[in-house]
């Protein structure tokens, strides 16, 4: 039996294969949420102590997960602008006061 285009149209529905359960994420896309959620926050505690230290750590982390496609991209890209912001505070506490850290008074 030949079968031609008008044939394969006529199929019951139920002959397509259904479409796939959406899955659940996979460790690399758990992972890579992991590391915008570590990011946003190291780059939050970065604003107010050791920003030498949390900036770059955020920058770096938020990067990554971009880059293995993390599902919160919009906590990894805050994280990155947390990290960046870390920075500029530091940049701004030596220009202004010639130190490394935070001083009251």
């Amino acid at each position: 039996m030949i079968m031609n285009a008008t044939d394969t149209e006529r199929r019951s529905p139920a002959a397509t294969p259904a479409p796939a359960p959406k899955s659940a994420p996979t460790a690399a896309v758990r992972q890579a949420d992991g590391m915008a959620v570590a990011s946003f926050v190291l780059g939050l505690i970065g604003l107010l102590a050791m920003n030498l230290l949390l900036g770059p750590a955020s920058i770096v982390l938020a990067a990554l997960a971009l880059r293995r496609g993390t599902s919160r991209p919009g906590r990894a890209r805050l994280g990155l602008a947390l990290g960046v912001a870390d920075l500029v505070v530091l940049a701004c506490l030596v220009s202004a006061d010639q130190t490394w850290s935070w001083s009251i008074g």
